[in-house]
């Protein structure tokens, strides 16, 4: 256990045991289960089937535990609900069961069961095709003074109207559901992301509830392991208003050794629009707002477990601050497209950069190497 102590407002937060550290969601985790298992209890189930929460709408779907996605997907045809909308047949032509939840669930418990998953003679050998199931929940509430602290730790103007980002935030908890289900192809645990692209259909504000569904699609080969996208999508009284696409890789050994394309001399980073000098305080912030307490972005001892020498950044707010910083001429509609490259780490100084047209980047301020690249069209 590391010991609790007193800190700056700009150490990072390294006083708890890393099963405290543990309560959300996450982006790599390879390095951290065993130390989570152990911490864990013997009370933290494994991860089950999802079918049974359909009918059941008393139970709390962040506390049950998550059954078998098999058990719903349909074995051929179109799934039910097809017919609505865009949310039943996806964009790679299979039909999906819709399984609707009756509330959003919570984070920590579908995070803990998937370590726990991720144990040897526990978990099981992941398939090789993805679930065709949709997962839903209807009329989630803005909260303002979520909303409010969001806006402030990312640098967005307060606000009624929700940032390009913030629809993410509220719908992620319903996308790890479906991402800690035994079926799903890609561990949670070991998952990269590494890219993730946003299209506001038009402005959404504060005042208006939000339908949130998330599907999986397009799993492909990568030469470090495979790749697929989790598609969550906004709607308000049936309109679409939001979507976002975000890229895992799940890293795996390959025949050939996984060996690396040479990348080349990495082109010269473009002028500096603006420096900024981020604190460890960007990790854990941002942990608060967004529910994401991965302890690689919030404390040292987290931060070792991956091999890294100190925290990093959430990929996600380093999009949602270069997003602040041209938030004033940012359109009604847009679609904004992000590629993460290297981590940010905290402490450090980055440098932004944004050109007409809209394309943008972050690179570490000293040596010119990449972080983030973006464009807005």
């Amino acid at each position: 256990m590391a010991r609790r102590r007193d800190r700056s407002a700009d150490g990072p937060a390294e006083e708890l045991t890393v099963h405290e550290l543990i309560d959300g969601p996450t982006q790599d985790l390879s390095g951290l289960h065993v130390a989570a298992t152990a911490a864990a209890g013997p009370d933290a189930d494994a991860t089950r089937d999802l079918s049974g929460l359909a009918p059941a709408a008393a139970r709390d779907p962040g506390v049950e535990a998550t059954r078998d996605l098999a058990a719903v997907a349909p074995t051929g045809g179109a799934a039910a609900g097809a017919g609505s909308g865009s949310g039943g047949a996806g964009p790679d032509g299979g039909g999906r069961a819709v399984v609707e939840l009756p509330r959003m669930p919570a984070a920590g418990a579908l995070y803990r069961r998937a370590l726990l998953g991720a144990l040897p003679g526990v978990g099981g050998r992941r398939g090789g095709t993805i679930p065709a199931v949709e997962l839903t929940v209807a009329g989630v509430a803005v909260d303002r003074a979520h909303l409010a602290d969001y806006d402030r730790v990312c640098g967005f103007r307060l606000a009624d109207r929700l940032p390009a980002t913030y629809p993410h935030v509220m719908g992620f908890p319903l996308a790890l559901r479906l991402m800690t289900a035994p079926e799903f192809p890609i561990p949670l645990t070991g998952v990269v992301h590494v890219a993730n692209r946003i299209t506001v259909r038009r402005p959404v504000e504060a005042g208006e509830r939000l339908d949130f569904r998330t599907y999986a699609t397009n799993l492909r080969p990568h030469d470090r392991g495979r790749q697929l996208d989790v598609v969550l999508v906004g709607s308000v009284d049936g309109e679409e208003v939001w979507r976002g696409v975000s890229t895992y890789l799940g890293k795996e050994r390959t025949a050939g050794g996984g060996a690396r394309r040479d990348p080349g001399d990495p082109p010269t980073p473009p002028a500096p629009s603006a420096h900024w000098r981020l604190t460890p305080r960007v990790g854990t912030d941002y942990a608060r707002v967004s529910g994401d307490h991965n302890p690689i972005h919030t404390s040292r001892l987290g931060a070792r477990l991956f091999g890294f020498p100190r925290p990093i950044a959430h990929g996600m707010w380093s999009k949602a601050h270069c997003l602040a910083a041209l938030e004033s001429r940012l359109p009604d509609g847009y679609t904004v497209d992000v590629a993460f490259k290297l981590p940010v780490p905290l402490p450090s100084t980055v440098a932004f950069s944004a050109r007409p047209g809209w394309d943008f980047a972050l690179h570490d301020a000293r040596s010119g190497r990449p972080h983030l690249t973006g464009t807005i069209r």
